[in-house]
């Protein structure tokens, strides 16, 4: 598990035939649209500006450190050459597998890899009309579909997930989506993704892989909430069941709000929201997973490289602050997160304030601050019980240290201080 709290920042990407409709991923259900009105967007697959080399520049550059993939979303539709279904990237007029360039960029940048996998498949012929499909509210189909196995779907799902752990090298995480027993018309989970035998066979094919919470077996080797930040340390103090042994966790956000390419939503976040995010993930000892959604031609759209490009240029100077720390004892000042790397501790400060800020419990453990970006000293004040209520700074709580900031703060998306703590 080291190396995924030790990078602490990953990079999602939701790719598929689905950016052509330009209109969310999940286009297929929303709109529920039939095989025939979704396969145009299969039929003009050709992501002619594709150049994986600088989508892991661009992830790297950004400060991602990890990759998780989709290798077939819920639309059924694989990136990769699957012998086990022609409704795939090699078959559309594109011709190739999109998957094993991918990963081979990536692996070769330094990327630890990840492999997205959805449990569902709204196109295969053996999967049940569920609360999620298309055609969910269209009588006369599932009259005609009633005899679908779900049982012989699983069979499918075990043979893809099979082919993508023996084909592409050691993977690092398999990612799979979602169970969802119990919440409705024909509902899956578990028992029909046959999800214990899935992950037995997961492990014995790439040992040392991570695998999420996804499966309707508990918590897995991490958890993954999705476009939320916790507000607190529950995530991370989940255990897996009867062991009590802690789970990490990974905030699974997006740049606007959606996960597959969508022209039309201007909800972007800005790289300063970004940073506050991945730093209040990391302060509660999580990872932040941030997704980009490649267009129809497979590019990174100007506005991602943009917000990616302005969190890469906090990351350069930041990096140590969030690569390798975890959460600390300290109780940070308000507006502020703590993240700490050994006897390093780094005071993110959200919202600047005037003149001074007071660090309890810090006044006998701190030899020295600075300010990350420049390494500039960062002064402290002796504070004098004594001196005037009316001139000076009194009743603060002892062993509180004092720092003496700027009036203006430095111009970086979100500053940090750097405080070098005792043996």
């Amino acid at each position: 598990m080291s190396w995924l709290t030790e990078a602490r920042f990953g990079l999602f990407v939701h790719w598929g035939i689905y950016a052509a409709a330009a209109r969310h991923e999940w286009v297929k259900s929303y709109e529920q649209l039939t095989d025939a009105d979704y396969q145009p967007y299969f039929d003009h697959f050709s992501p002619d500006l594709y150049d994986p080399e600088q989508w892991a520049e661009d992830a790297w550059n950004a400060g991602t450190r990890y990759l998780v993939i989709t290798t077939k979303h819920h639309d059924g539709f694989c990136l990769w050459d699957s012998k086990l279904t022609d409704y795939s990237a090699p078959h559309t007029p594109w011709g190739k597998d999109v998957l094993a360039p991918m990963v081979s960029a990536f692996r070769e940048r330094g990327f630890r890899i990840g492999l997205y996998h959805s449990l569902l498949d709204w196109h295969h012929p053996e999967f049940p009309v569920d609360l999620y499909h298309p055609q969910r509210k269209d009588v006369d189909f599932i009259d005609r579909t009633a005899d679908r196995d779900v049982a012989k779907y699983a069979d499918y799902l075990h043979g893809q997930v099979r082919e993508l752990l023996t084909s592409y090298g050691k993977i690092d995480v398999m990612w799979f989506d979602f169970s969802y027993a119990e919440r409705g018309f024909n509902a899956k989970g578990p028992d029909e993704w046959r999800s214990a035998e899935l992950l037995a066979m997961v492990r014995e094919l790439q040992p040392g892989i991570l695998v999420n919470n996804r499966l309707g077996l508990g918590s897995g080797d991490f958890t993954t909430p999705e476009q939320v930040q916790p507000p607190g340390n529950e995530v991370a103090a989940e255990v897996a069941a009867g062991n009590g042994t802690p789970v990490p966790w990974e905030a699974c956000q997006t740049l606007n709000g959606s996960w597959g390419y969508h022209r039309d939503n201007h909800d972007w976040k800005s790289p300063a929201l970004l940073i506050r995010m991945l730093v209040d993930s990391v302060s509660k000892g999580g990872n932040m997973l941030l997704n980009v959604g490649p267009n129809g031609r497979g590019a990174w759209e100007p506005r991602a490289l943009q917000v990616l490009g302005g969190i890469g240029s906090w990351m350069r100077l930041h990096e140590r602050s969030i690569r390798g720390c975890g959460p600390s004892v300290y109780v940070p000042p308000a507006d502020c997160r703590y993240t700490q790397n050994g006897r390093r501790l780094y005071l993110h400060i959200f919202a600047w304030p005037m003149g001074h800020l007071h660090l309890p419990g810090l006044g006998d453990q701190v030899t020295y601050a600075q300010f990350l970006h420049d390494a500039s000293e960062v002064q402290r004040v002796t504070v004098d019980p004594s001196a005037p209520g009316h001139t000076y700074l009194t009743g603060l709580p002892e062993n509180t240290l004092t720092l003496k900031l700027p009036n203006h703060a430095p111009e970086v998306e979100s500053c940090v201080i750097e405080l070098f703590l005792r043996d």
